[in-house]
């Protein structure tokens, strides 16, 4: 009885002694996985759950949202109010390198970890914000562009190149016309906090 109660022990031991091992395997192993996330990882799944998010923007604004669609270097929103509720119809395109952070809850902060049913092939994942810019020029859309030293312009993009748009200035709800024209502004994607539109158009 003495040996058999000391093989016990000993097997216990070991098997505890494996699962440690075990656990901290997969600890070591759950920590390189996501040293090798990057934000787009985040945002593609943020985007999948419809999260609402708070962002803050490199101009110091701070905009409530749901996310709904992430392209190659910039994410589409829907602005919400405070108690989740969707505003006016309206659409945010926001270049990523305009966010300086994102206000999420625990749970899906954590449920962006997960990475497991991404689906990074997706055709609108490979569009960069200059394709999507030049997608608004031809439908002559009007658009309002937050801008990174807090200022706004209203108007219609009138061509986009690699790393700007040039903008016809004209008053919110008229049609760009040769008389509605008040200026021309050439922008830079590096000055957009984000660019709205009106309507629940997704790139």
């Amino acid at each position: 009885m003495h040996w058999d109660r000391l093989f016990e022990d000993l097997e216990g031991q070991l098997a505890s002694e494996w699962e440690s091992e075990r656990a901290a395997l997969d600890a070591e192993s759950e920590r390189l996985r996501i040293s090798r996330l990057d934000l787009r990882d985040r945002l593609r799944m943020l985007c999948r759950a419809g999260a609402t998010t708070v962002v803050d923007v490199a101009s110091g604004a701070r905009v409530r949202v749901r996310l709904r669609a992430l392209g190659a270097d910039w994410v589409a929103a829907a602005t919400v109010e405070a108690d989740g509720a969707l505003r006016a119809p309206s659409t945010r395109i926001m270049p990523l390198s305009a966010i300086r952070s994102l206000g999420v809850d625990h749970g899906l902060l954590l449920a962006s970890l997960d990475t497991a049913d991404a689906d990074a092939t997706a055709l609108r994942e490979r569009m960069s914000l200059g394709f999507v810019l030049r997608d608004l020029a031809r439908r002559r859309m009007a658009v309002r562009i937050f801008r990174s030293d807090g200022s706004e312009l209203q108007g219609t993009i009138d061509r986009a190149g690699a790393d700007h748009l040039d903008l016809a200035l004209h008053d919110a709800g008229t049609a760009r016309t040769i008389a509605a024209v008040r200026d021309f502004r050439v922008l830079p994607f590096s000055t957009l906090d984000s660019v709205q539109i009106a309507g629940d158009h997704m790139p």
